[in-house]
């Protein structure tokens, strides 16, 4: 039930599907005795659309993400394993095409393979399942799995863990493959922006990881006065941030994590 209402009202929340859904409403209004309202509606969207597409908004909201985790400290020792959400790979794309699809979290499998390839001996478990709501979409972690192999990374070191449909179940099942011994390392490969939640889901389940960001959408402070070129970069880096502070905010609400906003 929580995956469902998560599915549909993350949809609504969403900046750019909430303010375009503003605009129709005041379009339909428009053909009836509220047409004041209406071009109220219509005059708000467009308004609102317009900050969060063009303005440092996007940046604003996501940079305190991105800040929130260090990056990893290499002079600890090696890790014994590595664990790396999906959401690197567009699953549909790659079956439709019959090669894997990357898209723009790249960078949690290019730097896996990095990671892999340093430590010769840490085990890596690659998350993925389908987060589809109705259909019955490809599973990532096979792509995930099979782009390692590509880049050098002997298929017996990696498990997929196919199950998953968001981070909290990626925490929870790569913790029963992981089954992490007493004093072991284990990396945690996702990216920047994502962090915060994912490390609290991790902390949740009882499986004790470092967290390694990846995939940083900012230079740093300087981004926040630095308005976008276009209408939809701006959205997308909005629509991004808004769905980590809602996800964040939901799963403590709901009491799947402990911290609303965890760090180091």
């Amino acid at each position: 039930m929580f995956f469902i209402l998560s599915k549909v009202l993350g949809f609504f929340a969403l900046p750019s599907n909430l303010f375009i859904a503003i605009g129709l409403i005041g379009m339909v209004l428009l053909c009836t005795r509220f047409r004041r309202l209406a071009s109220w509606l219509i005059v708000t969207s467009l308004v609102l659309i317009a900050i969060a597409g063009l303005s440092p908004l996007g940046n604003v909201l996501i940079l305190p993400l991105e800040q929130r985790f260090p990056p990893w400290d290499a002079s600890r020792g090696p890790p014994d394993g590595i664990v790396v959400l999906g959401g690197a790979i567009s699953p549909e794309i790659s079956a439709a095409r019959g090669a894997v699809a990357l898209d723009e979290a790249a960078e949690r499998i290019t730097v896996a393979a990095e990671l892999a390839r340093r430590y010769p001996d840490a085990r890596i478990v690659y998350c993925g399942g389908s987060n589809a709501l109705m259909l019955d979409d490809e599973v990532e972690a096979p792509f995930g799995v099979r782009q390692l192999e590509a880049l050098g990374i002997a298929r017996e070191r990696i498990t997929a863990e196919e199950q998953s449909r968001n981070t909290i179940e990626n925490a929870v099942f790569s913790r029963l493959i992981a089954n992490p011994k007493p004093g072991q390392r284990w990396l945690l490969v996702t990216s920047a922006y994502h962090m915060p939640r994912a490390m609290a889901a991790f902390r949740a389940a009882g499986f004790p990881v470092e967290a390694y960001p990846v995939d940083w959408r900012t230079r740093g402070a300087n981004d926040i006065v630095r308005p976008f070129a276009s209408l939809s970069e701006g959205l997308r880096r909005t629509d991004t941030a808004v769905h980590e502070w809602l996800g964040l905010l939901a799963y403590r609400l709901t009491g799947k994590t402990a911290a609303l906003f965890s760090g180091p």
